[in-house]
């Protein structure tokens, strides 16, 4: 890679992280169009908007909400090590939200597959049992494939 193109993409990162330090990643939508200028492949993300709208309602359950005691974080740790462990799955489903509350884990975000969906389920049930684990994973395709 060339030095100019090291430069670009320092300079996508360290906006990025500007950005999302500020909070103001909103309409942030070029960076994969400056990246791929820079001579690296552009990465599609997964468009949550309308996810991020639903979680913002009181009645759903976030990240913020998931249980401060040490057998949440402990649940919590096990199955997120246990997913990122596994390299089948894609980075959609090492990247889902993992929300442990007294014991009640809830997973949420978006997955390629129904298959990564069923894996991630089996990885949460196998640590806190089927009747602890509520499975809100969304399978999302790539528009472009057939």
């Amino acid at each position: 890679m060339t030095q100019s193109k090291v430069c670009a993409a320092l300079a996508i990162v360290s906006l990025a992280m500007c950005m999302t330090i500020s909070g103001s990643l909103d309409g942030f939508t070029s960076a994969a169009a400056f990246a791929q200028e820079a001579g690296e492949p552009a990465s599609l993300s997964p468009d949550n908007t309308g996810i991020n709208k639903r979680d913002r309602s009181s009645q759903e359950q976030t990240a913020d909400q998931a249980g401060e005691n040490m057998t949440d974080r402990d649940v919590m740790q096990k199955i997120r090590k246990a997913v990122i462990a596994d390299k089948s799955l894609s980075s959609y489903a090492h990247n889902i939200k993992i929300i442990s509350k007294n014991g009640q884990v809830t997973l949420k975000g978006p997955v390629r597959s129904v298959k990564e969906k069923k894996i991630i389920g089996a990885i949460a049930v196998d640590v806190v049992g089927a009747d602890n684990v509520i499975n809100h994973l969304l399978v999302k395709r790539d528009k472009h494939v057939n």
